[in-house]
């Protein structure tokens, strides 16, 4: 069955030039094209859509007003804003309602992949066995403030590392872990770091946006001893499976953003551990314990969807971008998603394989490299190479460790 998608602009020409563009997707789309956020809600009355995509500045009602509506009534509607320079706070506002932020211009070939990974994982995402295991859960980690707050900032014409040092600041405890990876061997920096500005530059505004989020929500369960046990293999895991996840995007001379999104992934591709570690210890132990391999199918045995589909499904209701919560989502099977081409999720699912070949700690050994989804992609015979990154990046690590003056 083809997708409705629903184009909102005020400006006719950009209509008719994404109608050309995209003419070649009449198979797979029923689009329409409308002028205005009223002619859009007046369309979604009448007919159901899959997504909206729509401009941010218009007459009378904005993109981010409309999405807002448009989440309200419609939640399971995929929505976009596709605009370009906006004021910091209409960026700040079109993070809540709005699943992905493209720029115009947009490449139609991008905008065609991103909606083919969003309808993707919306309908895995949509399984009532993980809304059930969710439904399970007594408390669900929430998004940070400061998150939001970098977003905004990070998105706003003139991005500034001191106010981005002064947001992170409000939290101590942020601020710290900041510092310390700033002078830890994955930065590989050769003096000391003592300000956050100075960290900033060093680690990347990106890289710092991931952390508020993987810091906040492990700091959550930081108090259950049930899950502290875990944290430290995990925290240690994921920033290994991260650094080599951006190490794999840069090799294969992927843009800067696929880069930063692929280190991003990386950070975040356990989050669903955590929780489930929080929430059901005994029963996930058992599973992860059985070994490499094994524990993606005993998760659906006995939770009925995996870690990776909660960690994403926590990602998507905290409006994550759609991108991240596809690369957490299928991080364990490739083979599962809609990629036709290298994106931050193969650089994630061969890092996750490679490191956890090598992890000592069961809860981290779950991922086999996925060789059908490779050869899908023609990338099976990058494997060797991709290997002697994390081999390289290893030896690295021991020397800064064995020298810590170098730090």
């Amino acid at each position: 069955m083809r997708k409705r998608v629903l184009f909102v602009d005020d400006d006719t020409m950009v209509l008719d030039g994404l109608r050309r563009s995209l003419h070649g997707m009449r198979r797979e789309w029923e689009m329409e094209f409308v002028s205005s956020a009223a002619s859009a809600l007046e369309a979604l009355q009448h007919q159901l859509y899959d997504a909206v995509i729509s401009d941010m500045r218009m007459p009378l009602m904005d993109g981010a007003d409309l999405l807002d509506q448009v989440k309200a009534r419609y939640p399971d509607v995929v929505r976009m804003i596709l605009s370009g320079q906006s004021s910091r706070e209409a960026v700040y506002r079109s993070i809540a309602p709005a699943h992905q932020f493209l720029s115009k211009p947009c490449d139609p070939q991008e905008l065609v992949e991103r909606l083919r990974q969003a309808f993707s994982t919306r309908d895995l995402l949509s399984s009532q066995a993980l809304k059930t295991v969710i439904s399970r859960l007594p408390s669900i980690p929430s998004l940070p403030k400061l998150y939001d707050e970098l977003t905004a900032e990070l998105r706003s014409e003139n991005p500034s590392l001191n106010q981005i040092a002064k947001i992170i600041s409000k939290d101590v405890g942020m601020a710290a872990k900041i510092l310390q990876l700033a002078n830890s061997a994955f930065v590989g920096t050769s003096g000391r770091v003592s300000s956050l500005v100075q960290a900033l530059s060093l680690i990347g505004t990106e890289t710092v946006r991931t952390l508020v989020l993987s810091v906040h929500v492990l700091s959550q369960f930081d108090g259950d001893p049930r899950v502290a046990v875990s944290l430290p293999s995990l925290w240690n895991h994921s920033v290994a499976v991260s650094a080599l996840s951006q190490r794999i995007a840069a090799t294969e001379g992927s843009s800067k953003a696929m880069i930063e999104e692929s280190f991003t992934a990386g950070l975040l591709h356990d989050m669903g551990k955590v929780v489930v570690l929080a929430e059901m210890p005994d029963e996930y132990r058992k599973i992860f314990q059985q070994g490499i391999g094994s524990s993606e199918k005993l998760e659906r045995e006995r939770l009925g969807c995996t870690h990776a589909e909660i960690g994403a499904y926590l990602m998507s209701i905290w409006g994550i971008p759609l991108p991240l919560v596809n690369a957490v989502a299928y991080h364990q099977h490739p083979s599962d998603s809609a990629d036709t081409q290298f994106s931050s999720l193969t650089a994630v699912h061969v890092a996750d394989s490679i490191v956890s070949g090598s992890d000592p700690e069961p809860v981290n050994r779950d991922v086999e490299l996925d060789l059908l989804y490779l050869e899908r992609l023609q990338l099976r015979h990058r494997e060797p190479a991709w290997r002697e990154l994390y081999v390289g990046s290893t030896l690295q690590s021991a020397a800064a460790a064995a020298h810590p003056s170098t730090l």
